[in-house]
């Protein structure tokens, strides 16, 4: 049976933390808050336990999680190189509402599903994001709902739609706003240059940090916005 904790309660905090991190050790499960929407985790690194992730929200491994970090060094880790106009964007909004899309880094032993080479991170903000990341390590993260269904804004919201599928949810209110990240790909950097045109950071999903926000940071390497009845991109449900 699962168990709730809200974190707003400082005993119920410690003792709730420390059901998460066991319950992720073991391969299971949990819900989190995040400063966008509440996410349902699992660790990065346990192929079975990605897969329990997919199945519990009804999604395929053609559509992989997202993995969330506790501090900005750990994405040097997990990735194949972080070009110059990432850096900015990492020092501009994390932690915070954005997800960077780069080539994954060769090394790593994992299985996210059908990345095709790439890893999409983000560092949160929140106190109970980041000291659960610190001490869990990265983890793979995806919305806390089912697939085709909002994203949860509460932990109640999540234990409705995700019921006993994971082991452990912290409560910690309403979500902000409920905007979930804004996605970008940031991958034509690295594999073709930034001096290619093609070698721009491309909007996967509008979301939490806005376009104009973006453009402040990157100018010109910004791919311009699509014309009107154009393919917008690929777009997700993640935090």
């Amino acid at each position: 049976m699962s168990s709730i904790f809200d974190c707003g309660d400082e005993a119920q905090l410690l003792a709730g933390m420390r059901h998460a991190r066991q319950a992720i050790g073991r391969g299971e499960l949990i819900v989190m808050p995040t400063d966008t929407v509440y996410g349902v985790a699992a660790d990065a690194f346990s192929p079975a336990a990605v897969q329990r992730l997919l199945d519990a929200k009804g999604r395929g491994r053609n559509q992989p999680p997202p993995v969330l970090i506790g501090s900005r060094e750990t994405l040097a880790a997990l990735v194949e190189t972080i070009p110059e106009p990432v850096q900015r964007l990492v020092d501009a909004f994390w932690p915070g509402g954005l997800t960077i899309v780069l080539p994954a880094q060769p090394s790593l032993v994992w299985d996210l599903g059908e990345t095709e080479g790439t890893v999409a991170v983000r560092m949160p903000e929140g106190r109970v994001a980041l000291e659960l990341l610190a001490e869990t390590g990265p983890l793979a993260v995806s919305s806390a709902n089912l697939t085709g269904q909002a994203a949860a804004i509460s932990a109640f919201d999540a234990e409705r739609m995700l019921g006993d599928s994971v082991a452990v949810y912290l409560s910690h209110g309403m979500s902000r706003d409920g905007i979930a990240s804004t996605i970008v790909d940031a991958t034509s950097l690295v594999r073709r240059g930034a001096s290619d045109e093609d070698g721009r950071v491309r909007i996967l999903r509008d979301g939490a940090v806005t376009r104009q926000q973006l453009e402040e940071v990157l100018g010109e390497l910004l791919e311009p916005a699509p014309v009107p009845d154009s393919p917008a991109g690929r777009q997700g449900g993640d935090s």
